[in-house]
């Protein structure tokens, strides 16, 4: 992902590949302990996590807890935590019974490089090694927040947040939605554990405030669905090859998007108004949200 619209665009840039080279080596730590009794099970885990994507919710948790004063060691738990998490969900998401799909980040879905089976236990094993990294790792933090950043987690990845736009998803296969319909899907699906990086950050930062966490979640919610959309857009006009997954899949399983609603200029354009709700959110922070201006430029400028 790369920052572009901006003098500092370069030094936006090397900072976020700093945090994407710091979560790839606490990632690889989280996943070290290794069980012979498991091993294929482990390696699966691995082969999911490890093998390379955006990281964009580790740099949420990252940018967010930054740029209110949180040092980085107390961000890498939450950060390692919804990147596990994500990869669980995309590995479930790739299965014959979800969206069927080959190929996800250059390399053959987990199902496909081990097996069905497998791939399920690694799915719920990573969703397990999450929660299990955020209430061990999360250092410096009093017991009280460690709860409050665990029901965050949580309430963004049930029936409220990802597992229910899943949910809906799978239901609108073949059919047509409203746009709001489509809205609340992709709020779920997607936005609802972007929102939750950016809040761990802000927690893990001391930012506790009422109309702080509000103005924060705005800002995850719309940079959420902001990305979303243009996830939807990059379906149509991306390549498979640049986007390390099946360009067309969405068209190939009926499935409802913007472009397919609204097509591609007014997706384009809603795009771009999310993006710039978002970044009105955090009018009250001044010059100390900078960064997360930035990353939401780059969340809808990006090719992949």
């Amino acid at each position: 992902m790369s920052a572009v619209g901006s003098a500092g665009a370069g030094a936006f840039a090397r900072r976020l590949e700093s945090y994407q080279q710091r979560i790839e080596l606490v990632l690889e730590r989280m996943l070290q302990a290794e069980d012979p009794a498991v091993g294929r099970l482990h390696a699966a885990m691995r082969y999911s996590v490890l093998g390379g994507g955006k990281r964009l919710r580790p740099l949420l948790v990252y940018i967010s807890g930054a740029c209110f004063g949180a040092p980085l060691e107390r961000l890498d738990a939450p950060a390692a935590a919804v990147e596990l998490i994500h990869a669980y969900s995309l590995i479930h998401d790739d299965l014959p019974a979800m969206d069927d799909d080959d190929l996800r980040r250059g390399r053959p879905s987990c199902h496909r490089a081990f097996d069905e089976g497998t791939a399920v236990l690694a799915g719920d094993a990573l969703q397990a090694r999450a929660f299990a990294v955020l209430a061990e790792h999360s250092h410096g933090l009093p017991d009280g927040l460690r709860v409050e950043m665990l029901t965050i987690l949580a309430r963004a990845i049930g029936t409220e947040g990802m597992a229910g736009g899943q949910a809906i998803d799978l239901q609108a296969v073949g059919h047509e939605l409203t746009e709001p319909a489509l809205e609340m899907m992709h709020r779920r699906k997607t936005g609802a554990l972007i929102q939750a990086s950016v809040e761990l950050g802000a927690i893990a930062a001391g930012r506790r405030s009422a109309a702080e966490r509000a103005a924060l979640a705005t800002y995850g919610a719309e940079v959420g669905l902001a990305f979303q959309i243009q996830d939807d857009i990059l379906d149509v006009t991306g390549e498979t090859a640049i986007l390390g997954k099946r360009a067309g899949a969405d068209a190939a399983l009926v499935k409802p998007t913007y472009p397919s609603l609204l097509g591609l200029e007014r997706a384009r354009e809603l795009a771009r108004t999310h993006r710039d709700r978002a970044v009105a959110a955090l009018g009250p922070f001044g010059e100390a949200a900078g960064a997360l201006r930035e990353l939401a430029d780059a969340m809808i400028e990006r090719a992949h």
